[in-house]
């Protein structure tokens, strides 16, 4: 598919990852519109040649007449705080959102959708996680949506005249990332430079992978992949420790602090503690990361640090 000449619409496009898969967006040359309800998100990510719409997706009137034209949709809005007050309210309101998306993508017949996943719906899986890893059992409310999403998703792909393309993230990292371990740590460290406290022991180890990557590792998977479902890992061959990252937030602020930690294998309710994804049928596409886990942690450091200072 050649989205130069596509009219995409980007749902939760006022995001971190949304907001810079809209800029690559129209860099290529499609037209772009985005809906969001700026619960997360913010307007000025939106770039001035994208078309915004503020719109509630859990509403089914949210998309009257949004879609005429529209040849693609990237559905990335979603309730995303793992470890929530409102499980119950979260499953809910992600899984009306996906809903009232394939309704009106029906109605206006459009028939093709990239789906954001996310790592989390395989729970503590046996690393590196492969797609067609059984059974998935996920930890989190946040997992749980995730795979129900997926769930409607597929039977919409094999009941109807429905291509999806299914991304699931590892933990994408770069500028404009807020509520995460890297801009957390650059925060804590500019407030008390001589301590820093890391939730957990500091040995939980996952896959980071920059969102240049992440952008163009979607991007070319619809470009190139076209099954009715197609299901795909995103994230990099090796892995970042806690305590690595906050080595390596030390060593660009120039900082030696003391670490204090919280204690327990895990840093909040519903993390999980290790992960790292296959990617090989991503490889298998013709794709590869261009920075491994550690290089992209230390880059997002470096572009958060030039945002937080």
């Amino acid at each position: 598919m050649d989205l130069s000449t596509q009219h995409v619409l980007v749902t939760g496009g006022a995001g971190f990852v949304g907001s810079h898969l809209v800029d690559r967006l129209l860099a290529d040359g499609a037209t772009v519109t985005v809906v969001d309800n700026l619960s997360s998100g913010s307007r000025d990510r939106i770039a001035d040649d994208a078309d915004f719409v503020e719109a509630d997706l859990t509403d089914p009137d949210a998309l009257d007449g949004v879609l005429d034209g529209v040849d693609l949709v990237f559905h990335l809005a979603a309730s995303k705080l793992v470890d929530t007050d409102r499980p119950h309210g979260q499953f809910e309101d992600n899984t009306q959102m996906t809903l009232n998306l394939l309704e009106a993508m029906a109605d206006a017949d459009v028939t093709k959708i990239a789906y954001t996943s996310s790592s989390t719906v395989y729970g503590e899986a046996p690393r590196p996680t492969p797609e067609d890893f059984a059974p998935l059992e996920p930890i989190s409310a946040y997992g749980a949506s995730k795979l129900a999403d997926e769930g409607l998703l597929s039977a919409r792909a094999h009941s109807h005249d429905l291509t999806v393309w299914n991304f699931r993230f590892a933990n994408v990292v770069g500028p404009g990332l807020r509520g995460a371990v890297i801009p957390d740590f650059i925060e804590k460290l500019i407030e008390d430079p001589e301590s820093l406290t890391i939730l957990g022991n500091g040995r939980q180890e996952k896959s980071y992978l920059h969102i240049t990557d992440c952008v163009d590792a979607m991007l070319h998977i619809v470009a190139t992949a076209d099954d009715a479902m197609n299901t795909y890992n995103l994230g990099t061959r090796t892995t970042t420790s806690v305590d690595r990252i906050a080595a390596i937030v030390a060593d660009e602020m120039d900082l030696d602090p003391d670490y204090e930690y919280t204690g327990g294998d895990r840093g909040w309710t519903g993390d999980v503690p290790k992960m790292r994804l296959s990617i090989e049928k991503l490889a298998a596409l013709g794709w590869e990361p261009s920075l491994s886990s550690d290089e992209a942690v230390r880059q997002s450091t470096r572009e958060l640090l030039d945002e937080l200072r």
